[in-house]
């Protein structure tokens, strides 16, 4: 009965490793992640600034999987191009092992000093950035306890002979030890702990130095799996394959040196869990270096084998609102932002051929842009639906505040579509069945305004992309534009109709430039959370047409 007792403290000290684990991860992304993804997003032009970026976030969250998953949204979205991810996978890898080498040292005794200071930080505080600095506190405290436990644990294990003779048959069969330790890192999604755990089964006594590196290198295998498994498309399966194929050549050329390297590492300290922890870290440094610089190449093939798919036949089906993405608030606003910039594509294939139906009655392609507006509908219900699902999950403040930019953004595109597609539209149409035409001023003022709306359409994007605040202020600018714009097409379209005498066809151009403008309105929307964040819409009246108005008004 003591063996059963053992196992089942075992398992639970590994329990207990791997929710240390999760509590530091999700501290660090609850209380910094919006800030990391930012930093992602932004300063990786360069394979260095790639890989030392890949190293310091896995430092931080304590995870390559929590780094991987993040690297393969902002790949897959277009926002992190795919060498670069590949560079910064590279550095995860070794940012892993970093982790492992502080961990393997005897520093047990801090751990009741890092629990006690992230219990009394996290329970005594309002401000969740120091709660989340608590969680990880208390996650590194509970990481070093479970490992101080496992390791007295093990020492008795040391004679237990169907054990080591489970433990020396995997030695035996390296390949197998590999594929063990893989899949048990899949079933953890964390290699940090798995690795760990290899340690003390080493210190121990009950693997050898051969046997601890094969796991080793099954764990290093296995933590390429979550992010790849979770990916559905093939774009978004590109950077996890690539690091997969990485980590799998090092594995196929380190199988049958296991014995050699083993005697090489026992240089640097004899004692089976010293080397392997070594080994852990000379394994990722030698892929990294053997890979970094043809990276490129990489991503090219990388490209060549998972091409983009073919667009759906359903323009109105989301492509990337992947339910799996949900247990990551990250990854699920990344990939709503992607479906986000699906609905501002269609809107603006709508808007390009405005001008040509005013003009030129083109009945073609007025049935084209009012075709267009059900599959808009359709995705903006899909990705509101999406970020509700996502409000159970818990948000840090930058990403709820996040959420509430792509839902104002998805239900101000809609309004734009249903202006265009069911006000826009029908007034051409009622103008060519009446045989009405706009004069050549009419068209002049109708394309000067809607060159200005194409312009801001292009600001708007930057705003929700990029958080450009230039660009918000400009949109805001621009409103006053839109509205001389308008007023002075009026006026004269007035005038031309009194000298005229004749009011027909007046009622729908003022209409059309009316609605011209409640567009812009919808546009200079998407800058008001922003500017009102950064505290730049002080001493600014809000029009009637402005923000609340635009997001609050029904469709058309």
């Amino acid at each position: 009965m003591k063996g059963t007792f053992a196992l089942f403290d075992i398992a639970g000290y590994v329990a207990l490793l791997l929710w240390g684990t999760h509590m530091v991860t999700s501290g660090v992304l609850r209380g910094y992640g919006s800030m990391l993804r930012r930093s992602l997003g932004r300063f990786l032009g360069t394979r260095p600034s790639a890989f030392a970026f890949g190293i310091c976030i896995t430092a931080l969250l304590q995870s390559s999987t929590a780094t991987g998953m993040m690297a393969t949204s902002f790949a897959a979205s277009g926002m992190l191009g795919l060498a670069p991810g590949l560079a910064v996978m590279l550095g995860a890898n070794v940012g892993t092992t970093l982790i492992v080498q502080v961990m393997s040292f005897n520093i047990a005794l801090i751990a009741p000093i890092l629990i006690l200071f992230g219990t009394a930080l996290h329970r005594r505080t309002d401000d969740v950035r120091y709660e989340n600095i608590g969680r990880v506190g208390i996650g590194l405290g509970l990481m070093l306890l479970s490992l101080h436990l496992l390791v007295l644990t093990m020492a008795p294990m040391e004679n237990a002979q169907l054990l080591k003779a489970g433990m020396q048959a995997l030695a035996d069969e390296p390949v197998i030890a590999v594929l063990v330790a893989a899949l048990l890192t899949w079933m953890c999604h964390s290699s940090v702990a798995v690795v760990l755990l290899i340690v003390s089964l080493a210190t121990g006594g009950v693997v050898d130095a051969t046997g601890a590196m094969a796991l080793v290198l099954g764990a290093n295998l296995g933590s390429t799996l979550p992010a790849l498994l979770e990916a559905h498309t093939p774009v978004a399966r590109r950077l996890p394959l690539g690091n997969l194929l990485v980590r799998a050549f090092g594995c196929v050329i380190c199988l049958p040196l296991l014995h050699p390297m083993a005697h090489w590492l026992s240089t640097l300290g004899d004692a089976p869990a010293r080397v392997a922890v070594n080994f852990h870290t000379a394994f990722n440094l030698a892929l990294a270096l053997i890979f970094l610089l043809p990276v490129n190449k990489l991503a090219q093939w990388l490209v060549r084998l998972l091409p983009e798919p073919p667009q759906p036949a359903d323009p109105g089906m989301p492509l990337y609102l992947e339910e799996a993405a949900l247990e990551s608030a990250g990854v699920a606003l990344v990939n709503a932002q992607r479906e986000s910039m699906r609905m501002a594509d269609m809107v603006e294939d709508m808007l390009k051929g405005l001008v040509e139906i005013f003009g030129k009655d083109d009945s073609v392609r007025a049935a084209a842009i009012s075709k267009k507006d059900p599959y808009l509908d359709r995705l903006g219900v899909a990705i509101r639906q999406y970020l509700a699902d996502l409000g159970g999950e818990a948000l840090n403040e930058e990403d709820g505040e996040r959420s509430q930019e792509i839902h104002a953004f998805v239900i101000n595109i809609e309004h734009i579509g249903d202006i265009t597609a069911n006000n826009l539209v029908e007034f051409a149409a009622k103008k060519a069945q009446s045989g009405q035409d706009f004069s050549a001023d009419d068209i002049q003022d109708l394309a000067a305004m809607h060159a200005q709306i194409m312009e801001s359409l292009r600001l708007g994007l930057a705003v929700f992309m990029r958080g450009d605040l230039r660009a918000a202020q400009q949109l805001m600018e621009r409103k006053e534009l839109l509205w001389r714009l308008e007023n002075d097409a009026s006026d004269r379209h007035i005038r031309e109709l009194r000298q005229q005498r004749d009011g027909g066809g007046g009622d729908v151009y003022l209409r059309i430039l009316r609605d011209l403008r409640r567009i812009h309105s919808h546009l200079a929307a998407i800058a008001y959370l922003p500017l009102e964040r950064a505290g730049l819409l002080q001493g600014r009246l809000v029009q009637p047409n402005g923000h609340h108005h635009a997001v609050a008004e029904g469709k058309a």
